[in-house]
């Protein structure tokens, strides 16, 4: 099993990692390394990072997350872990299809080109991953599967169609995601976007709502940030569904609010544009139709609705509050959707800014009818002293009545102060106590909300509700790179599912795409096909999936590779996964989505469990350095920073930089997620071939902890390549020499035993920083440490020899994870060719090797450090004291002084106050 990379360093006098990691991952490949089939006889490992999107190119962002994810891998592996980790390709979507558009090719031939080149980088780097199981979710024997669940789900009911409003670009005819909609116009056209009600695909996400929310309590393995994200876009509320009775209309206008509490506080109901009462308003008033089409300009997002300006129209009908029987204009409102909730809202100003703001621009009526306690204890005092009077009222009092309470009390100052600010400043959205609600007034919160929900109950006008924030699923898009949805359109049986032996619905891949219109949709001949019930003629749904689709039940897939299924019995075995991997920017949709899928796939009896992932880790980003010059036109021209020289301060700060290519100032932008538009991208291939790939993935572990923010530096890449070099040389220089050593020495016991003892705890701390804390940087930091203290070493006896080759040997096992081409040579290097260093095992920890003989103590006089002396482990708190005192520095600095208190911390400080 002797690999011919040894031979080949050798020759060349050190390390060299093109030479050794080729040979490396050519045995790998070779030998099949790292395929597995399930075996019960080892408890399972399945390690899992986020499939790419295959755009192209690796970037560093991808080399991080991957890393982690073999770091992990290879760790679980060395402790008798059965361990899969698969690798695949998000390949729908987008992205492909603006990429065909300007290099006039199809999608499919732009993604299938690019993931040749990112499945190379992959295996250039060393990731440990079971080919065997890669899938590319764009091929027809992958998305089949997805197609024949949604058929399922069909039947179930689990799945429908309704018209949902969408953002529609008038120029390129098609539907835009949110992100495409810039300041409201087409990201490619330029085109005003357009609200647009068309048919669209959900699946019944709220169906599992409440399960998703109760779910989250059973993974202590993800980050509570994750957790709390998906808490909050899940958003449960209780709450009432109140019905407001409309003037000519025989159906009441119901909304749903979880401010029951301001209910006397409502001036104003709004409705969607799209709203029927809008509508039927609209078919008699010009100005209010012309209105309603202005609404149909602009994006759907929240975000957008949060911040565009706030109008309106008053369609004439009015509605009739429930408990007072006051009249209530109905407006209709830019800021109200159809598809959410009812697509109406009680609009209480006093208490909503949102209703605040319309409020004030349209001079509709603010009350305030909850207050703080302070207000209501200052119209207590009001009323106290008005009563003491005999005069006015207290409302009397605060219209500027001429009591002397009104000219003298400071409780009217704090009244009408906080009067004003409900009208000329701000709504008031805290809890707190009715006032002006009638029979409800001086009700704290919840009390408030029984009794008006027991007045609606019993007049008819409200009940109990459980709202949630999320909406179903719309997995329909108008694209054509995507999976093609498995739905028939007969004229006489309506929407039929395609039968599940007509599956897969193939999408061609040879097409011309423009980009204006998708070619299954501009293909008669695609689009027609035979009814499955009627067996008459009828047309093929031209909607694809939403790539989320794929992504949500990939893992589960990877554990059944060729199976004729969605999955078989194998997906049992592996599942659930142990450790999932990826940006926290996928904390919501992406990781609430798969958590859903893997429901579903439940229900079907194809998998047990209900989570999918164990454990979470989310990585933090990679940033670096930005540099720009401004242009004439107030742009911004961006430069890489490997095309700038900087300059520093004392204190390596950087103060000035220079562009190379010709000599000139640029600007500092300051330290930015690395991104394309802001050219601060490294390249993780360059960086491979001028340092090797163990350098690089050492330098994204050490750098920073995994789940933050890591700042490229190509110094801190070279002080990685040093210290392989170093490893390197060190081992093969004990390796060349003489395995025997040179008799006994034994004046070098102690030190023998200091450097076996760091050993030891090194081998005990980096398999708690990789294998629980998961604290990569503080590993690599106890190994560099480590190798130092072997730098030093000189003791050539045979124990000595020994005892080297038992630290180089642990420290190869050690740095594996992070090194794997280094310590596979290694590993050979000292002696073991005939087993690969993972199937080696985890070095042992000998417990007879941490115990001390001494132990250091830090000697503080008056709270400063002023020595360090080594104290016998069997030493008590006054024998410590002791050797503390006589140490010449602290003796002399107690000189004369009256020792107040001695604290002995055992094993750690002496600290001595005196004065």
């Amino acid at each position: 099993m002797q690999d011919t990379h040894d031979q080949g360093t050798r020759e060349q006098g050190g390390y060299a990692p093109d030479v050794v990691e080729t040979a490396a991952q050519r045995f790998w490949n070779d030998t099949r390394a790292f395929e597995v089939t399930e075996d019960s006889a080892k408890p399972k490992f399945y390690c899992l990072s986020m499939l790419p999107y295959p755009s192209g190119a690796l970037h560093m962002g991808h080399v991080r997350n991957y890393t982690i994810g073999d770091v992990i891998s290879r760790f679980q592996r060395q402790q008798g872990r059965n361990v899969v980790q698969p690798m695949g390709w998000d390949a729908f979507g987008l992205p492909a299809e603006n990429a065909a558009i300007k290099n006039r090719t199809a999608p499919a031939k732009w993604t299938y080109k690019n993931i040749e080149h990112m499945r190379e980088q992959l295996k250039r780097m060393g990731f440990a991953y079971d080919w065997n199981r890669e899938v590319t979710t764009c091929k027809p024997d992958y998305y089949r599967w997805e197609q024949l669940m949604f058929t399922r789900l069909m039947k179930k009911g689990l799945v429908y169609r309704k018209n949902s409003v969408v953002n529609w670009d008038p120029v390129d005819q098609t539907v835009l995601a949110n992100e495409q909609v810039i300041e409201g116009r087409g990201w490619r056209s330029g085109a005003l976007v357009e609200k647009r009600e068309i048919p669209q695909w959900f699946l019944k996400i709220t169906a599992y709502a409440q399960e998703l929310l109760d779910g989250l309590d059973t993974l202590p393995g993800w980050p509570d940030a994750v957790k709390t994200m998906q808490r909050n876009w899940l958003g449960r509320s209780e709450g009432l569904e109140i019905a407001f009775d409309v003037d000519g209309w025989s159906e009441p206008l119901t909304v749903f609010t979880t401010r029951a509490d301001t209910l006397m506080g409502a001036s104003y109901l709004a409705v969607a544009a799209e709203h029927p009462i809008a509508a039927r308003a609209a078919e008699t008033n010009p100005d209010l139709a012309a209105f309603i089409e202005s609404c149909k300009t602009g994006g759907i997002s929240e975000a957008e609705l949060e911040t565009q300006e706030k109008r309106g129209y008053y369609t004439g009908v009015d509605a009739t509050h429930p408990i007072t029987g006051e009249k209530l204009p109905i407006w209709v409102a830019n800021f109200v959707l159809m598809a959410y909730g009812t697509g109406a809202v009680m609009a209480v100003p006093g208490h909503d800014q949102r209703d605040w703001e319309f409020a004030q621009k349209y001079s509709l009526p603010i009350r305030m009818v909850v207050v703080d306690r302070g207000v209501v204890d200052a119209v207590a005092e009001l009323k106290r002293d008005l009563a003491a009077e005999g005069t006015d009222t207290v409302q009397n009092a605060l219209e500027g009545g001429s009591s002397d309470a009104y000219q003298s009390s400071a409780a009217v100052e704090t009244i009408k102060a906080f009067e004003n600010r409900i009208q000329n400043v701000e709504a008031y959205t805290e809890y707190g106590t009715l006032i002006h609600s009638g029979e409800f007034d001086g009700l704290e919160f919840k009390d408030a909300f029984e009794a008006i929900a027991a007045k609606l109950a019993a007049n008819g006008h409200g009940e109990r509700r459980v709202n949630w924030r999320i909406r179903d699923w719309g997995v329909s898009r108008q694209r054509y790179w995507g999976c093609p949805i498995p739905a028939i359109y007969c004229v006489t049986c309506d929407v039929v599912p395609v039968p599940e032996d007509q599956l897969p619905v193939v999408l061609p891949e040879d097409v011309e795409f423009s980009g204006v219109q998708s070619p299954i949709k501009a293909d008669p001949e695609w689009r027609k096909t035979t009814c499955p019930n009627c067996g008459g003629p009828a047309e093929r749904e031209t909607d694809t999936f939403d790539t989320f689709m794929e992504s949500s039940w990939y893992p589960a897939r990877y554990t059944s590779p060729g199976a004729n299924a969605m999955v078989d019995e194998r997906a049992n075995y592996w599942m659930p996964v142990d450790q999932y991997i990826g940006g926290i920017e996928h904390a919501i949709l992406h990781l609430l989505y798969f958590r859903f899928y893997h429901k579903l796939m439940r229900d079907e009896g194809m998998v047990h469990g209900d989570e999918p992932a164990t454990n979470l880790l989310c990585q933090g980003m990679v940033i670096a350095e930005t540099y720009f010059r401004k242009e004439a036109d107030g742009s911004a021209t961006w430069f890489n920073p490997a095309d700038v020289d900087v300059q520093r301060d004392e204190r390596a700060r950087i103060v000035g930089a220079v562009l190379r290519a010709d000599g000139k100032p640029v600007e500092i932008g300051g330290i930015e997620k690395m991104a394309k538009s802001k050219n601060n991208g490294v390249d993780p291939q360059s960086m491979v071939e001028k340092y090797g790939a163990d350098t690089v993935r050492l330098f994204s572990m050490f750098a920073a902890p995994p789940d933050q923010s890591l700042e490229w530096n190509e110094a801190g890449v070279e002080g990685m390549a040093r210290f392989l070099r170093r490893l390197w040389r060190d081992v093969t220089a004990h390796a060349e020499a003489a395995p025997g050593g040179t008799g006994d020495n034994p004046a070098g016991e102690g030190a023998r035993k200091a450097l076996r003892r760091q050993l030891h705890e090194t081998i005990q701390k980096v398999g708690d920083d990789i294998g629980r804390r998961q604290s990569f940087n503080t590993a690599i930091a106890a190994l560099m440490e480590l190798l130092n203290a072997l730098g030093k070493f000189d003791d050539a006896s045979a124990q000595g020899v020994a005892l080297r080759q038992e630290a180089f040997t642990a420290m190869v096992q050690l740095i594996n994870p992070f090194t794997p081409h280094v310590a596979h040579a290694l590993w050979q290097v000292l002696g073991h060719a005939e087993t690969l260093v993972e199937d080696a095992g985890w070095p042992q920890v000998d417990p007879a090797a941490l115990v001390r003989d001494s132990l250091t103590y830090a000697v503080q006089v008056n709270g400063k450090l002023r020595a360090t002396i080594e104290v016998p482990a069997s030493a008590s708190k006054e024998e410590a004291e002791a050797m503390a005192r006589a140490e010449p520095n602290v003796a002399r600095l107690l000189e004369g002084q009256t020792v107040r208190k001695v604290i002995v911390v055992p094993g750690k400080i002496v600290n001595i106050v005196a004065g």
